[in-house]
């Protein structure tokens, strides 16, 4: 299967096709594949239809992906504001490794995964998704003040027809145009699964995803040779075109067995994932933490998204310490093997998240030490990222207290 992007993204030598791409079009998938059993008869609404994980890698003679960030203008990022820039490192594989010519003193092994795996909506669930993201829409920026600290936009993608992909649906009928104007666009994740990118489904994992239409109609996509927990870039785990070999079960009456509804319908509930046994293995780290304290000072109400910005800025912050500019460290850290996690959650006005760096993956040591930070020609890193001009004229954050620039 190819990339997200359809190809979009090329190896090269500029970001202008980050900056400029059509982010209209995402995600270029593979399916929808109709799920029967061994007798022959398809998945029922109802159902559960378990997932398995069997095989994946690379397309073989396309060993290379690519990390990057969005313009602020299209799509942004988690950071966005702090980098507005669209920017580019491009990856090569020898292996289970990874290592970048725009990020270098790197190297590590991939925990390959397809970010996308998901059935497909009943018509009622979709329903439920566009209203509640239109409403989202409709109230804005000014309604939510999370948005005052997290930058990215638009708040939700909307159904258009404009950049809409229908497999051998013929553009241009009325069977066409009825539904782009009502398919849910597969940015986020939702009931059906869909665009969860969690880094360990990999070989062995097994996704129990609930059967909304008759056959399932399973879907598949955003293959990544590595990803860090959160995918803060947005373009940010190593995406890469790929194959994926999957086998698939029927729990027959599964959702009413094992899932509970969270909400007003018996829609409203949410997959379960099983984490296979392979996986890139480290002992030491380096953590950074973060607390629901934004970079002006001011306190929020146990923020998690708030105290994880805190943290990989903390993190983004402490690697440029040691040669690598701001971007390369973005770009690191949202697809190297990293762990984030929700450290507390209860001991109010703070919650607490970290970010894990396995220090493995340096040719460095980076740890603090009496020695105070290492300087020669071995500290100095180049070349850079990719990185293009940003012309938009939204206002960019910066840490006052930071003794390093990017």
């Amino acid at each position: 299967m190819v990339d997200w992007t359809g190809g979009a993204i090329k190896d090269d030598h500029s970001a202008l096709d980050v900056k400029f791409i059509d982010l209209s079009s995402v995600h270029y998938l593979s399916g929808p594949i109709r799920i029967v059993d061994k007798d022959g008869i398809p998945a029922k609404p109802g159902d559960l239809l378990v997932v398995e994980i069997c095989n994946l890698g690379p397309l073989p003679g396309d060993e290379w992906g690519f990390t990057a960030t969005f313009d602020r203008e299209n799509g942004g990022g988690f950071l966005t504001d702090h980098f507005p820039a669209a920017t580019k490192a491009i990856w090569y594989f020898e292996g289970i490794y990874a290592y970048s010519p725009h990020i270098p003193g790197v190297r590590f092994p991939g925990l390959t995964h397809p970010g996308i795996v998901g059935t497909a909506p009943s018509m009622e669930l979709l329903n439920i998704w566009n209203e509640r993201e239109r409403q989202l829409v409709e109230n804005g920026v000014e309604s939510l003040k999370l948005c005052e600290v997290v930058h990215q936009r638009p708040m939700a993608s909307l159904p258009t027809p404009k950049g809409c992909v229908l497999g051998k649906i013929q553009e241009g009928t009325p069977e066409w145009e009825k539904i782009a104007r009502e398919a849910a666009r597969t940015i986020p994740g939702r009931e059906n699964g869909g665009n969860c990118d969690i880094k360990n489904l990999s070989r062995g994992s097994k996704i129990y995803l609930p059967v909304f239409v008759e056959g399932a109609n399973l879907s598949t996509g955003d293959m990544h040779f590595s990803q860090g927990d959160g995918e803060v870039s947005f373009c940010g785990a190593i995406e890469m075109s790929g194959f994926l070999d999957l086998k698939c079960e029927i729990i027959r009456g599964g959702m009413k067995e094992y899932l509970t509804p969270m909400g007003p319908t018996p829609l409203h509930v949410n997959p379960i994932f099983e984490i296979g046994p392979v996986e890139p293995r480290f002992s030491e780290w380096l953590v950074f933490e973060g607390i629901s304290v934004d970079e002006s000072g001011r306190q929020h109400y146990l923020d998690a998204t708030v105290a994880y910005k805190r943290a990989v800025l903390n993190a983004i912050d402490y690697l440029s310490k040691f040669g690598y500019s701001k971007e390369q460290a973005y770009l690191l850290l949202s697809c190297c093997p990293c762990e984030g996690r929700i450290s507390g959650i209860v001991d109010a006005p703070n919650a607490m998240a970290t970010l894990a760096i396995p220090t493995a993956i340096f040719d460095q040591d980076i740890r603090p030490k009496a020695s105070k930070v290492p300087i020669g020609p071995r500290v100095v890193r180049k070349p850079d990222v990719l990185k293009c001009s940003y012309d938009g004229n939204l206002p960019t954050t910066t840490n006052l207290s930071s003794s390093s620039t990017s």
